[in-house]
């Protein structure tokens, strides 16, 4: 049986190490807030396993723990926040915040973000304007780990894009993908685990398809036999987080696993929040999306499938996990003892 804890005391946990470990209030409640997130959902690879890299970070220059947010209007409905180096995951909050205000106004709300950092599942931020009762967009590069179609190197990042649309009630609509096969910290979640990769998603040093966690050196493009299509949108994600913003593109980004822990990283990302009923009366856009979505879940599955909307897989996951706790592998419960010890924090009440 799986180790369990509960989402309080991990929230407890994760804000007390961040804090205990020099990041100011907003900062670990950033942190805390968008590690649950995926943790509740099952996007285990961008939860609760990232906290010792997040700690490790902290303490070596790369992230200010108390940084200078600052926003500057560029036009009637677009800003540019400069996250100072600090947590991703307070910029991606602040970014939205601000989108989400110049939508309420404007119709829709843009922003870029400078300066920043990893900011763990982009689904966080989509979602909260879906929560909001915006349609929500969320895309950020990352440093060079995927090939282009028919390339012989690592040349994107996974390069993920998160949509969010309201509905009457919650759960919401929700997409959060990587444009790569599958996202690198899920085959760090394999090679923790000791379990081999699905096929045809990681290559090794040599340049060959593998399935084994402890070779892979990078990942194929979204799309199989047509990841021309992966590609594609991994570019599009580059464009909208660096080519608007003036920040790195991947292949010249520092990587987030190293050697460097020291220098910032100054990520760029970029922020959507539109307004529905600046478009069409509220009430015909909710019916239009209950009526999709009903027509989507009704259709005739292949055999032996089950057809599931965006977001149905996470909201059952989010309902079991609220009620039997949130699962830890052996090197999370192994590795979060060891922060509560060297920490001095109160460990996780583990079942």
């Amino acid at each position: 049986m799986a180790t369990r804890a509960r989402e309080a005391d991990l929230r407890r946990f994760i804000r007390e190490a961040l804090q205990v470990s020099g990041a100011d209030e907003d900062s670990a409640e950033a942190v805390e807030r968008a590690l649950l997130h995926a943790s509740l959902l099952g996007v285990d690879s961008h939860g609760l396993r990232l906290l010792p890299h997040y700690l490790k970070v902290l303490g070596t220059g790369r992230i200010n723990p108390r940084p200078r947010i600052a926003i500057e209007s560029r036009a009637a409905a677009t800003a540019r926040l400069d996250g100072d180096n600090g947590f991703g995951h307070l910029a991606g909050y602040r970014a939205m915040a601000e989108a989400l205000r110049l939508a309420d106004s404007q119709g829709l709300g843009a922003v870029t973000v400078i300066n920043s950092s990893h900011y763990g599942a982009a689904g966080a931020y989509a979602l909260w304007a879906a929560e909001r009762g915006f349609i929500g967009l969320s895309v950020c590069n990352s440093d060079a780990i995927v090939q282009l179609h028919e390339g012989r190197e690592a040349f994107h990042g996974t390069n993920p894009i998160a949509f969010s649309a309201p509905l009457a009630a919650p759960p919401h609509y929700l997409i959060d993908m990587a444009t790569s096969a599958i996202p690198w910290n899920r085959v760090l979640a394999y090679r923790a685990a000791g379990q081999g990769l699905p096929d045809k998603v990681a290559i090794d040093e040599e340049g060959r398809v593998t399935r084994e966690a402890e070779v892979a050196r990078s990942l194929k493009p979204l799309g199989g036999d047509y990841s021309y299509k992966g590609a594609a949108l991994a570019g599009m994600v580059e464009v909208l987080s660096s080519a608007l913003t003036g920040m790195a593109f991947s292949q010249t980004l520092l990587s987030m696993n190293g050697p460097d822990f020291e220098t910032p990283r100054r990520l760029g990302q970029f922020f959507l929040a539109m307004k529905p009923e600046a478009f069409l009366e509220r009430a015909d856009y909710e019916r239009m999306m209950a009526d999709y979505l009903a027509a989507l879940r009704a259709a005739p599955p292949a055999e032996g499938g089950k057809v599931m909307a965006p977001g149905d897989r996470e909201w059952a996951v989010q309902a079991e996990r609220l009620s039997g706790g949130i699962p830890l592998d052996r090197p999370n419960v192994e590795a979060y003892a060891a922060i509560a010890e060297t920490l001095g924090i109160a460990p996780l009440d583990l079942t």
